[in-house]
Formats: structure tokens, sequence, C-alpha cells
């Protein structure tokens, strides 16, 4: 079995199509890991990754959007072609399995939250939320 894990950001909005009848979600995934070199240098290694999510469960897909942090598991799958110019090229995707929002930038998302809305309850909004009230006995 191989599987593989990521945690990043999403590039841009999902895209929701139906083939032969099954929905997919479609979606790309950046990964960025920060590293010194042999110098010492700060440097930067962004990896993008293709996901496909087949999946009757598409009320996620609207949380699916650009900046979004999630974490997608699922079977990878290279893929091999060859350019305009004649130069090879390849590509690294994904066969979703499981999928699950952990926020965005400059949100403190929370992954409950967004797990129940995956599964089709309603996450209230920030005006339906109430504080408690500071009547703690301590």
């Amino acid at each position: 079995m191989i599987k593989l894990q990521i945690i990043g950001n999403l590039g841009k909005d999902c895209v929701v199509n139906t083939v032969n009848g099954k929905n997919v979600i479609n979606f790309t995934v950046a990964h960025t890991e920060k590293y010194k070199d042999s110098q010492g240098n700060n440097q930067e290694k962004t990896t993008w990754v293709d996901c496909a999510y087949w999946t009757d469960r598409t009320g996620i897909s609207p949380y699916l959007t650009k900046g979004k942090q999630v974490y997608v598991e699922g079977q990878p799958e290279v893929r091999t072609f060859t350019r305009q110019d004649g130069t090879s090229g390849a590509s690294l995707s994904l066969r979703v399995r499981e999928v699950q929002l952990l926020g965005g930038r400059g949100e403190a998302g929370s992954a409950s939250a967004v797990s129940s809305a995956a599964s089709g309850s309603s996450v209230p909004s920030p005006a339906e939320v109430s504080e408690p009230g500071d009547d703690l006995p301590f």
C-alpha cells in the first residue's frame, strides 16, 4: 500500500465535475518546505499536488477555496508527459480518500467544526455563536 499525506494550502478554488455519473472535486494543494542549503542560505521549495476527490459528499466544496489550509490523504500517482518543446515532464497527483479543512491565512479554523460541515450538518455563523458569561466561580 502506498499512502501520501499532505498539509498545504489550496492554490485556487476547487472545481466540482461529474464524470460518468460520478462526482469528483478537483483541487490543487501547495506544500512549501523551508530549509537551509549547504552554504547556510534559507531556501524554500514548493511542491504542487493535483487532487481528485471522488465522492458523493460534495457539501465540502464551498469550503475548498484558494488559500485554505487542508490535510489531504490518499493514493499518489506520478504522471509523465511531453511538453510542446519535446522535453519530458512529470506531475504528482493524488486520488483523495480523506480531506480535512485546517483553516486559512489569517484564520484560526477548527477541524472539528469543518468536519461536521463536510458531513452535511450546518456550521453556525459567527453572529450565532455567543461567548459564555463571566460566571466562573474562580
